[in-house]
């Protein structure tokens, strides 16, 4: 199946009619645990943390998506981030995108650099690879696009020097999802999304899943997903499997309504700058151009004015929510430098061009007419 298009595996990709009944989607398999003929004799199925037939099938569809042999699911994107870096050796040496979401920045300095693990954060698109990824590099993280700047990195430059090195490549794709970009097929040996976010597309699951084509980061990661148990639920995985058969459908338009406020934007007077990669003046045009088939709905702008004047841009709109997270139907809108990224020192922040007046939206799939004016009144109402 494999040779089909992307809309069509989203619907389709690594599912079949479940046997006993022939129902067509996947049902809720709700049990702890299954019953065995003989002790450790069972049908493949012995205890719901290592196996679930529901999460399974979430996770043979989205490893189709994404070009993979093997899908590994979590209860959330962070869970799906820590068990990769369960699976490294002691004191790896982890290099990092200088703009990442604030969790993963949180969960790397406050949390691993306890257990004797290093890690640099670096743009890569103005860094020297070679001096960027040293020998000794244990694994690469790349975020790209990020969050929340949307800087775009060249996975396939990175890929390449990852393997004369010998270090893994992560791509943490939750931004673009296999619809617009493939990570293993540019180089990858691991893609990881938040399914909270685009795979799910409703806001009503948290979750996070790792890919691979590789054999043996795949039997690394399924270990981790059953010593340590992170996994998530049947219904979630569910869910999370039904928003997925939208997929292809809400990205495009995602991606158009995206183009109209982009545009909205880049002509505004009290707008600083604009960050979406596939607009011409982006500094990543060129590399997503050449990886990316499309972009979806973030947006990253930044406000002339105060850091207050930002605050009440984003408490004025009406239809765009002031809330974390992203890519759910409804548009969202947030500030990063007191939401997602506030566990980043400001200073760092500001180092990094992530200033206190960079607003970030999550375009809906709503009329785009009713989301240009709701951007119109905030920006009246935050002027005054």
């Amino acid at each position: 199946m494999s040779d089909h298009k992307l809309d069509t595996l989203c619907i389709h990709g690594g599912q079949h009619h479940e046997p006993v009944t022939g129902a067509v989607m996947p049902p809720v398999f709700q049990t702890s645990t299954y019953a065995q003929e003989w002790p450790a004799k069972h049908t493949g199925y012995e205890y719901a943390r290592t196996q679930n037939p529901t999460r399974e099938a979430l996770e043979r569809c989205v490893a189709t998506l994404e070009g993979g042999t093997d899908g590994v699911a979590f209860g959330s994107g962070l869970a799906a981030t820590t068990s990769l870096l369960h699976t490294l050796p002691a004191n790896a040496r982890v290099v990092c995108g200088d703009d990442v979401y604030g969790g993963t920045f949180r969960l790397f300095t406050k949390v691993f650099e306890k257990t004797g693990m290093t890690f640099s954060f670096l743009d890569f698109s103005t860094t020297p690879l070679d001096r960027a990824i040293p020998e000794g590099t244990t694994l690469v993280w790349l975020e790209t696009p990020t969050n929340p700047l949307l800087k775009v990195f060249d996975i396939a430059a990175v890929s390449a020097r990852c393997k004369a090195v010998g270090a893994l490549l992560a791509v943490d794709n939750t931004f673009a999802t296999p619809i617009f970009q493939r990570p293993l097929a540019l180089g990858a040996d691991v893609v990881v999304h938040s399914t909270t976010k685009y795979l799910n597309g409703h806001s009503d699951v948290v979750g996070g899943i790792a890919l691979t084509a590789n054999p043996a980061v795949a039997q690394s990661l399924r270990f981790i997903q059953n010593a340590a148990g992170a996994v998530p639920g049947p219904w979630d995985a569910w869910l999370t499997l039904r928003g997925v058969k939208t997929l292809a459908l809400r990205m495009a338009r995602h991606q158009s309504n995206a183009h109209q406020i982009v545009a909205w934007l880049a002509d505004h007077g009290e707008v600083a700058r604009v960050y979406y990669p596939l607009l011409p003046s982006d500094p990543g045009f060129a590399v997503a151009s050449r990886q990316m088939s499309g972009f979806g709905g973030m947006i990253s702008f930044d406000l002339v004015g105060s850091l207050r004047r930002a605050e009440k841009f984003c408490a004025s709109t009406r239809l765009f929510t002031c809330a974390e997270s992203l890519g759910g139907v409804e548009s969202l809108i947030e500030l990063p430098a007191t939401m997602t990224h506030a566990s980043v020192p400001a200073e760092q922040r500001r180092a990094r061009g992530l200033s206190d007046g960079l607003i970030r939206l999550s375009v809906g799939i709503e009329d785009p007419s009713d989301l240009l004016a709701d951007l119109e009144h905030a920006m009246s109402a935050s002027r005054a």
